[in-house]
């Protein structure tokens, strides 16, 4: 469950707040002028985040992926190789 609140509010409450993560599972977004600007989350809940799989991040994963090629040269001239002698398919060069 996800609750807002005011800066202020979590400043008063904040042993109340920690409290409430670690036993009841809950997490606060702290907003300052209706503004999100961080939230309070359980200790397990962040290690969870932070060892996200590189996979589910998208674009940066695809690119981090490249980083495992020695020779990237020549994967792409590979690449482009391929396409020009298949057949099932016209593909073009041009931009």
């Amino acid at each position: 469950m996800l609750t807002r609140m005011s800066v202020a509010d979590a400043k008063k409450h904040l042993s109340e707040l920690m409290s409430r993560v670690v036993y009841k599972n809950e997490r606060f977004l702290i907003e300052r002028r209706g503004k999100p600007m961080a939230a309070l989350v359980s200790a397990e809940d962040l290690a969870q985040l932070e060892q996200e799989p590189t996979a589910s991040k998208g674009l940066r994963a695809a690119v981090g992926a490249w980083a495992d090629f020695e020779d990237l040269d020549q994967v792409i001239d590979d690449i482009y190789r391929q396409r020009e002698q298949s057949t099932d398919r016209p593909v073009s060069f041009e931009a």
